[in-house]
């Protein structure tokens, strides 16, 4: 299950991020007793996967995609 939030604009529910859903897929809307200020076009395009990619140092990437095996050899090899 997934957990998107948005909000609806008066005419059709928007989402504040990318939806990776299916055609006909079902989905469970709930209406919350809170409401937002005007969302500005920035905020609409801000979504939570790209949301830190300013910060992403380019050198550590390439360490990043073999962290978990590193650690896990390292673990095991200290028992």
């Amino acid at each position: 299950m997934l957990a998107l939030q948005g909000y609806y604009d008066g005419n059709a529910v928007q989402t504040l991020e990318k939806i990776h859903a299916k055609k006909n897929q079902k989905l469970i809307i709930t209406i919350l007793d809170e409401f937002i200020e005007d969302i500005d076009e920035d905020v609409k395009s801000l979504s939570a996967r790209g949301s830190l990619s300013q910060y992403a140092n380019p050198k550590l990437q390439k360490k990043e995609d073999s962290a978990w095996e590193e650690e896990v050899k390292d673990n095991y090899d200290n028992t």
